[in-house]
């Protein structure tokens, strides 16, 4: 019979409970705590904050308990509007932007954790090295062999108007976080911000490296572990469309071939 136990110190357990902020309404929030450097489990802490004291968003609730309650909470963050994905994170079970959840969106405690499947660098952090690792591969930048123009490279509206959509995506990481392709194959499986990056590549008119962008993409595992779950797109925070983008690079390749 097959026995399937947890790695060591995976399990979560019961943290500290920080004593409630003076003040009016205060508001329960559960997050994720880990530092490697320690050795022991993760846990989750409590803690009580004014939110009367609050800005509107998880995000300032974060800063708030790190300013005021415990200077060790370790997370990332940096425009506070959507903009950079630095605060990616799982909030209430859903990865989002903690900059662009409102705490009034979430009934009952906040609980946070940080990305899944993702290795941990410490609390709220994760190790996106793999990530980033996997953008570099598809070559995110112009490839052409003509001789570059003086100025800049032309595009007509409607050639420039087929990367609405696309270009808008700031690799906060929520989307393939969210799909269990990606949990099961990260190695291999570059996943859906990796491939709408690439498909906004493979469409872009001013780019010459269609050919070759599309056979690097013709693997088992790069693009043809999408299973069309549809997780990606309804956890981007942008409102952006992986999976249709996913779609269409395999559209792509098909069409190539006939």
């Amino acid at each position: 019979m097959v026995q399937l136990t947890l790695p060591k110190n995976s399990r979560v357990k019961p943290g500290k409970n920080w004593p409630a902020q003076d003040g009016g309404k205060t508001r329960k929030f559960r997050i994720y705590r880990y530092d490697p450097d320690e050795g022991g489990n993760p846990q989750l802490d409590t803690y009580h904050v004014d939110v009367e004291d609050c800005g509107p968003m998880v995000l300032d609730a974060i800063i708030k308990i790190k300013n005021e309650i415990d200077p060790t909470l370790t997370f990332r963050r940096s425009c506070r509007e959507g903009i950079c994905g630095s605060c990616a994170m799982n909030i209430d079970g859903t990865n989002t932007l903690a900059c662009l959840k409102g705490l009034e969106e979430i009934k009952g405690p906040v609980k946070i954790y940080p990305l899944p499947h993702m290795p941990v660098v410490k609390d709220l952090v994760p190790d996106m090295t793999q990530f980033y690792t996997q953008h570099r591969s598809i070559e995110p930048w112009l490839k052409t062999e003509t001789v570059e123009p003086r100025k800049e490279w032309l595009q007509s509206y409607e050639d420039r108007g087929r990367l609405d959509g696309l270009y808008e995506c700031i690799l906060c990481a929520c989307c393939s976080t969210s799909c269990p392709s990606y949990w099961w194959n990260g190695e291999r499986y570059l996943g859906p911000a990796i491939l709408l990056q690439a498909y906004r590549w493979l469409i872009d008119s001013r780019d010459e490296a269609t050919g070759e962008r599309l056979d690097d993409l013709e693997d088992p595992f790069r693009l043809y572990r999408c299973h069309t779950i549809m997780n990606c797109t309804k956890a981007c925070p942008k409102d952006l469309n992986p999976a249709k983008a996913i779609a269409e690079v395999k559209k792509m390749m098909l069409e190539r071939r006939m």
